[in-house]
């Protein structure tokens, strides 16, 4: 029997902390009294920096990385190497790729990969806006940064065939990441090592 809380608005705050991604309810409750432990302004703070995140964080124009921009930072830096756009499926591994310091190119962020059981299919990714910027020119290769699984290889694949007829050369990185693995959980070196070492799609 779940026990009763002795305030509304402790059931409150623990149900909406609760619909987070991996927090359940006992979770909840131990952030929502930890807040209640800590200074009002500690808290005021806490509420208005994600309330400043929802409504002014956006997605870039370019690549639909995280921005507080139009254009993200990585976009607007000249020094990037823009014959280069490397596709990833998520902010996560734009981050994880940085870390490496072993790519000076763009990026292009699917928001997701191709997963039938899931119900996510080309068009409910950035698939179009990526072809898009291909047939614009100035594009010399794109590298498929995406997970070694059979969702990611598929989308690996889906786009290759949409990218044909650009005519730009396409890679994959290497396949020291194990199979199954996904990007952002994969140590710097190892991943560094893979684009370095990135394939031509056509022989992969």
């Amino acid at each position: 029997m779940i026990q009763p809380y002795p305030s509304q608005l402790l059931e409150k705050a623990v149900s909406e902390f609760s619909k987070l991604p991996g927090i359940g309810r006992k979770t909840a409750l131990r952030l929502v009294l930890h807040l209640l432990r800590r200074e009002e302004s500690e808290v005021d703070s806490f509420a208005s920096a994600m309330s400043t995140l929802r409504h002014e964080v956006h997605y870039c124009s370019v690549c639909h990385n995280l921005s507080d921009t139009d254009v993200c930072p990585i976009c607007a830096d000249r020094r990037r190497d823009r014959s280069l756009v490397c596709v990833v499926e998520n902010i996560q591994d734009v981050m994880a790729i940085e870390n490496t310091q072993q790519y000076h190119g763009l990026y292009h962020v699917l928001g997701g990969i191709i997963s039938p059981m899931d119900g996510i299919g080309p068009s409910d990714i950035e698939i179009d806006s990526l072809v898009s910027r291909v047939e614009e020119g100035g594009i010399e290769e794109v590298i498929l940064a995406l997970s070694s699984t059979m969702e990611g290889d598929t989308t690996n694949f889906y786009i290759f065939r949409k990218l044909m007829h650009t005519g730009v050369k396409i890679s994959v990185i290497a396949r020291g990441i194990s199979v199954g693995n996904e990007i952002e959980y994969t140590d710097e070196v190892t991943l560094g090592r893979s684009i370095i070492n990135r394939t031509p799609m056509e022989g992969s």
